[in-house]
């Protein structure tokens, strides 16, 4: 038995529970449940409005529900603000690049790895032993992390002045910095060359298996979602339309033809 099938035999590492969002009087997301395992990468597709980020959104904390539940490890996250999201171990990147712009690769990275430190002002403004202690960990840990992603060389360069896909790594770097259980990757492929998201699936799939990290992946570039994930789960018009392995949601005709558009194609 593989590692992932061992990891789905056990309980779900994320459940998402007959999940409802409605705006005003547009339904979002429809009844959505299904779970994720320690160790998968799970990919979310579905057309334009077919609900991915909304839930998306719900993970992270954005957006609060109508209806249903999320579990963490068998404890519901929705009581949590979004600020307060990264701590137990949820991680996001955004389809459009949100960093602190006029900061260094460093700095945003540092960022990150703050979201699960525990210091406070009084203790940050006397500089106390335990916070000496705690700075000295958390750069080890973010430039192990600059190094692993290839960043040490722009570590103090200003991110905006950085091409767009570097700086879609830098936040793939804040995003591990958290030390995250679940990384939600929104859209990791937007505006990349082939060769790019070639090289991102690798990573993608290397950050898995490295670091022990579970990955939910909301994706439009169906061959990066089909090549790297081990389940899938196709939305549409805020209903699961099919869930399964790549191959099996990949044939469905109900995602042929709602998604993929038709084989002769």
């Amino acid at each position: 038995m593989s590692a992932v099938q061992t990891a789905q035999a056990a309980s779900p590492l994320l459940a998402v529970c007959d999940v409802s969002v409605v705006f005003g009087g547009i339904v979002a997301l429809n009844g959505v449940s299904f779970d994720m395992h320690e160790g998968q990468i799970l990919g979310l597709i579905g057309p334009n409005g077919a609900g991915k980020t909304t839930l998306f959104n719900c993970l992270s904390r954005l957006y609060q529900p109508s209806a249903g539940d999320i579990l963490l490890e068998g404890a519901s996250i929705l009581k949590r603000p979004p600020h307060r999201i990264a701590e137990i171990g949820i991680g996001r990147t955004f389809q459009n690049v949100a960093l602190f712009a006029n900061l260094s690769v460093l700095d945003n990275v540092r960022v990150g790895a703050h979201a699960r430190t525990n210091s406070d002002i009084l203790s940050d403004s006397l500089k106390l032993p335990r916070v000496r202690r705690n700075e000295a960990a958390l750069n080890i840990r973010v430039h192990e992390i600059l190094n692993y992603l290839e960043l040490e060389d722009v570590a103090h360069l200003t991110v905006s002045g950085l091409p767009f896909g570097t700086q879609k790594r830098v936040e793939l770097a804040r995003a591990l910095a958290s030390e995250p259980k679940i990384l939600l990757l929104d859209e990791p492929a937007g505006g990349l060359n082939h060769e790019e998201v070639h090289v991102l699936g690798d990573l993608i799939r290397r950050i898995r298996n490295d670091r022990k990290v579970t990955v939910l992946l909301v994706e439009h570039h169906m061959g990066l979602v089909m090549s790297i994930a081990d389940h899938v789960v196709a939305l549409n018009f805020g209903r699961k339309l099919a869930e399964g392995t790549p191959a099996a949601v990949q044939s469905d005709p109900d995602v042929i033809k709602a998604y993929l558009g038709s084989k002769d194609q």
